[in-house]
């Protein structure tokens, strides 16, 4: 079994039940516990910044699917929730954003999947829920704590809890 880190995102529709339902399906498509999950978190827009402020969280699960069946299955679960990646802009609205941030110790570098994910330690969206659920899980050699100490939070506000 694989330790995983999985960030959310979006900014369109009622995020907020999507990323419920969403995580619903993740465990159940791929066979996972949930170890943890974050609070949400709403954040500028990051990339293309003319658009509606974004939602993100970040979950840690516990599968024996291999990187790329996961992948694979985050994306089918992203198509599931509206996600049209061949037809939208890059940084740009959706529906839901699942992207795969680590899978246990493993280094990959294919053009179809990066682990850990190459833009990790620039994005404070990611690790600010991150830090939450993992402040001292190290990825790349970096402990997640100290990585977000290096970054600006503004304009990262957490969210109530949901009933």
């Amino acid at each position: 079994m694989a330790s995983v880190l999985i960030a959310l995102g979006g900014n369109v529709g009622d995020v907020r039940a999507t990323f419920r339902k969403a995580v619903s399906n993740i465990c159940g498509m791929t066979q996972a516990a949930l170890l943890a999950r974050s609070s949400d978190y709403t954040t500028p827009p990051w990339g293309e910044e003319d658009q509606a402020p974004f939602t993100n969280a970040c979950i840690e699960i516990e599968t024996s699917l291999d990187p790329h069946a996961l992948l694979f299955t985050l994306h089918k679960i992203e198509k599931k929730f509206g996600r049209d990646r061949a037809h939208e802009t890059r940084w740009g609205p959706r529906t839901l954003d699942l992207d795969l941030i680590a899978y246990d110790d493993v280094r990959l570098d294919k053009p179809e999947l990066t682990l850990p994910h190459p833009r990790l330690f620039e994005r404070a969206f990611v690790l600010v829920p991150l830090a939450e659920i993992a402040p001292d899980r190290i990825i790349a050699g970096r402990r997640v704590r100290d990585a977000l100490a290096q970054l600006s939070t503004e304009g990262i506000q957490r969210l109530p809890d949901l009933d």
